[in-house]
């Protein structure tokens, strides 16, 4: 298991607590540019009672110098890569040699590295492997070259899953992030989409996913299955008609939840209040008579 943006290690911490201990067998691996967060991580391993000879951290740029070439392929792929960085990309003429990037024909944008992480992640997937990268909404829709890596990766059947999630989720940001599940032996060429974005509860001033929505995302992901306003099961053909758009919200239809209102009972009410206003003007015209007549 692997994350090639490990930060303080948390991520491969969690899955390793959801997989449980024995089921990782060849040990973490993660990389992280930041030196000080590096350490941290190598802490928290140990602190988590992970021996020295399981894991392996490397600080290095993983997008320029990417460590544990010996290592890879990797059957289980977890991360949260910083969104929207700048990276080298068109500047070095070596990446787009490098074959991580060359088969996509185009590399991420030098000011949006996202898609650079994912074609490293994908390059180190197994072929029985899943990679499941928290990634920036904005790389589902925007054009140039990002639109040609996702073509990329429509056309070779390489993208198994996209999980909108609630926004304000994630500490840092109150943006509304989602999660591209990669997978190299799909048996079909659908994309499963999940609009979870209602699938939270209010914990101060951020969201929080209970068990009860976490169990509701992995069934339907585990089950692939649809449900209305919830989960939407896209054909090739489909994603291609919509230019390789991967926004959850282009297939699931969201739920419209304004009150429906019945015209036709709502004029009859009306007839009805202006019946009665005149009914009361009546009434009033006929005091205010009364009182006339006595003065």
């Amino acid at each position: 298991m692997i994350d090639p943006a490990c930060g303080s290690g948390s991520l491969l911490l969690k899955a390793e607590k959801v997989l449980g201990h024995e089921a990782v067998r060849n040990g973490f691996y993660g990389q992280e540019i930041n030196i000080t967060t590096y350490n941290l991580c190598r802490i928290n391993m140990f602190l988590h009672d992970i021996g020295y000879d399981k894991f392996s951290i490397a600080c290095e740029d993983t997008l320029i110098n990417p460590q544990h070439w010996d290592d890879e392929p990797f059957e289980l792929i977890v991360s949260n890569p910083p969104y929207s960085i700048k990276w080298a990309g068109s500047d070095n003429p070596l990446l787009i040699n490098d074959q991580r990037f060359s088969p996509a024909g185009v590399l991420a944008p030098k000011s949006k590295a996202d898609l650079a992480f994912i074609m490293h992640s994908l390059c180190w997937l197994a072929e029985n492997g899943t990679a499941a990268i928290v990634c920036f909404p904005g790389i589902m829709y925007r054009g140039g070259a990002e639109q040609k890596i996702r073509k990329y990766l429509i056309d070779n059947n390489f993208i198994d899953c996209i999980i909108q999630l609630p926004s304000n989720l994630f500490f840092g940001t109150n943006i509304a992030t989602c999660i591209m599940v990669l997978k190299k032996n799909k048996v079909d060429n659908s994309v499963l989409f999940i609009d979870a974005t209602k699938e939270c509860i209010k914990v101060t001033n951020n969201n929080k996913l209970t068990e009860y929505n976490i169990k509701k995302i992995v069934d339907t992901f585990a089950e692939r299955k649809e449900e209305k306003h919830f989960s939407y099961i896209a054909k090739y053909d489909e994603i291609k008609e919509q230019e390789y758009n991967l926004s959850v919200s282009t297939y699931v239809e969201a739920e419209d939840i304004r009150e429906k209102i019945d015209i036709v009972k709502l004029n009859e009410d009306i007839a009805q209040i202006v019946a009665r206003e005149q009914v009361l003007r009546d009434e009033i015209d006929k005091i205010i008579s009364e009182i006339g007549v006595e003065l």
